[in-house]
């Protein structure tokens, strides 16, 4: 596809988010946790408009490119003109919690078989890795109420949320919010790993719980695991790995 650049229409702050949240969409194409076209990351711009990026409905995730990202505002109308629509299912829930949450930047959402299985346990996630006591430090569930098309659902989902910064979506998915894209992702990376080990312990003998102290004290732990830095402290190799399989998201 032959999408004209946007570099030189929009500011250098908006055009770098744009690089950034094209590489978060390769790099959930590169990690498998795509769903075809049907999951969304959103990424608020900076600035007192509440504009949004989100990406052009029917595009996969690994042809997504900085240019491609649709903008748009709170009511999902598009601010530049763009060729590709945008999924309003999808954008109810990332507008609910982009208007609900200031502190975010980034909303990841996605529709893993992992993610799934383990939304759709009445158990949810239990503390049995490492990976799910970062998890179980700020976690948070929101019902299934069908295809999330109607508004009135968004204050359910806002309530549910809460300050939580990962939540499960039962029988749906799994949803993860940062700061910025690359918190967003990181947590993604640890929620999706965390439902993975849990169905393939569960296959297997009885389980040993994590003693709830330990839970307790992870925000601590991740603090010095990352040096402070959150997501950003892996950002720049997940970048140089997609620069290695391909350059275009930049585009």
């Amino acid at each position: 596809m032959q999408i004209p650049s946007l570099k030189d229409k929009v500011s250098p702050e908006e055009w770098q988010l744009r690089v950034d949240l094209a590489a978060c969409y390769r790099l959930v194409a590169a990690y498998g946790w795509s769903d075809l076209v049907f999951t969304h990351i959103s990424a608020r711009i900076p600035g007192p408009e509440h504009h949004f990026l989100i990406n052009p409905y029917g595009l996969m995730f690994d042809e997504i490119t900085a240019s491609s990202l649709v903008k748009v505002d709170q009511q999902c109308n598009k601010v530049i003109d763009s060729p590709f629509p945008v999924n309003p299912a999808g954008f109810v829930i990332h507008s609910a919690v982009h208007a609900a949450r200031e502190d975010v930047q980034c909303v990841l959402h996605t529709h893993t078989k992992a993610g799934v299985a383990v939304s759709a346990q009445r158990c949810g996630i239990l503390p049995l890795s490492q990976q799910s006591t970062f998890v179980l430090a700020s976690l948070a569930y929101h019902d299934y109420e069908g295809v999330a098309f109607r508004d009135d659902e968004k204050p359910r989902l806002q309530a549910d949320m809460g300050n939580a910064n990962f939540l499960v979506l039962r029988n749906h998915g799994l949803l993860t919010v940062g700061k910025s894209i690359a918190d967003a992702f990181l947590s993604m990376y640890t929620f999706e790993a965390t439902c993975q080990i849990q169905l393939a312990a569960q296959a297997g003998g009885e389980l040993i719980h994590v003693h709830p102290q330990i839970v307790q004290g992870v925000a601590e732990s991740m603090r010095v695991q990352t040096g402070g830095l959150g997501g950003a402290f892996v950002w720049p190799s997940l970048i140089r790995k997609l620069n290695r399989i391909d350059e275009s998201y930049q585009s």
